[in-house]
Formats: C-alpha cells, structure tokens, sequence
C-alpha cells in the first residue's frame, strides 16, 4: 500500500486507541506522521518505535490541544521536521459519563475544551500550510446517533463536532481542503478498558443494539480515516461516516 505516499499528517492523542491505531494506518499506506500526545511519552514513543520498525517514518511530539502557542508549536514542529503537511486527524478527546443532577462546570469545561476547542485550534494552526487536496479528519461518535443515557455533556462535545465539521467542510472547500468526520461506536481500546466499558453491561447492551454483533475494534476505524485521508476520497467533504457495526 501507498496512497499516502510523501504525505504529512498530524495526529493528535495518538499516543494510544484509537489515535495510535490510526498514525500506524497512515504510516503503513505512506504517511510521515507526527504522533501527538498529551502525557503519555512512553506510549507515543512506542507507536513511533512500531512505526519505523514496518519502515516508516513518524515523529512524537507532546502539545496539550487547548493551549493555542502549544498547538502552534505542534504544527510548526511538523512543518519544519516533514517539510509539508497535508492531513490533520483530531483525535484527541476523554469522556465521562454522569448522570445529569452530577454534572458539575468542571466536567462540562474539560470535556468541551479538550473535545471541542481543541480541534478547533488544531485546525485554525494547520489550515494555512494545507493546500489543495488536503484533507482533515474529525473523530467524533456514534453517541450523536443514539443519545445513551448519562451522556449529555460528552454528546454534547461530539454534536458540536458534526456540525463544525460541516461548516468547516463548506467553508474550506473553496481552497481544496476537505473536512469529514467519523462517528465510532464503543471500541475496544485501553481507555474503555480502564472505564470499565469493556466487559460490562453497557457493553452487553452495545452488541444487543449493534446489527453485526460486537464493539469496536481499533482495525475497524483507522481504515476508514486513511481512505478520507487519501486521494481516494477526492469527491468527499462534509460527511459524517458511522464506524459503528450499524447501529443508530
């Protein structure tokens, strides 16, 4: 594979899940991928280590995605490692899970700021080194699509994302850049181990609701995200793709 071949793309919270799995995908198709990470510097250096081990090429670098000179930093680095950069994956996002008389503004700032402010100023640093054919990709989920109870602030986050994605879809288009989302379903990925997502009764009621039978594996989402990164999807902006095993 190659169809991102001397492409460049940032990553961010891809020191781990979802994140990780998607910056080895790009790596694998072409990709030079700049492996962000908040904390967690042992983990990023280990996707980096896997990814030059298949003969790629990536780079760890840590930025917190709500701090903008970090953000601009993060950006900057990839620039002046890479030369270029052409795909940018908002990835990095937390959820908790609460019932509405427990919110409180702390949650509510965390999860928004980290959510949705964060790929907003990723996005606003990287747009004016994209050129045409370029491509970013937001990670949203399914939680738009099905409202599970004791969700309401992180649904709320990844509802501001849908639509930021169409707007942005539009308002970038005119300059060849192309913007989409991917909604995943519950996947299986450290976080949702140590949630204790996996293995419970949410879990048991995801797979009653999901037509193909099971949750997520990280295998079912970093494909999808490398074909909107790819030329392949040349004609596709402003789409909201469920990687979520059919359900709504």
């Amino acid at each position: 594979m190659g169809r991102l071949k001397d492409k460049v793309a940032i990553v961010t919270g891809a020191s781990k899940g979802i994140g990780a799995g998607i910056a080895r995908r790009l790596a694998a198709e072409g990709a030079q991928v700049v492996v962000n990470y908040a904390s967690s510097q042992r983990e990023a250096d280990a996707v980096v280590a896997d990814i030059a081990a298949a003969g790629g090429r990536a780079m760890a670098v840590a930025a917190d995605v709500t701090n903008r000179a970090q953000v601009e930093s993060l950006v900057q680095a990839a620039i002046q490692h890479f030369g270029r950069l052409d795909i940018v994956v908002n990835n990095a996002g937390i959820y908790r899970f609460s019932k509405i008389e427990e919110a409180n503004e702390a949650s509510y700032r965390q999860q928004f700021e980290i959510n949705v402010l964060g790929p907003l100023l990723v996005t606003s640093a990287a747009v004016p080194h994209l050129g045409k054919g370029s491509s970013i990709i937001n990670i949203s989920s399914n939680v738009t699509r099905v409202h599970p109870a004791e969700s309401a602030i992180y649904t709320g986050t990844k509802g501001a994302i849908d639509a930021i994605t169409g707007v942005l879809a539009r308002e970038l288009g005119p300059r060849g850049i192309r913007v989409n989302a991917v909604s995943p379903g519950l996947t299986e990925t450290e976080g949702t181990h140590s949630a204790g997502a996996v293995g419970s009764d949410f879990q048991t009621w995801n797979e009653a609701h999901t037509p193909l039978g099971r949750i997520g594996q990280v295998q079912d989402v970093a494909p999808i995200v490398s074909f909107l990164a790819s030329d392949d999807a040349g004609w596709v902006t402003g789409e909201l793709i469920l990687a979520s095993g059919g359900m709504r």
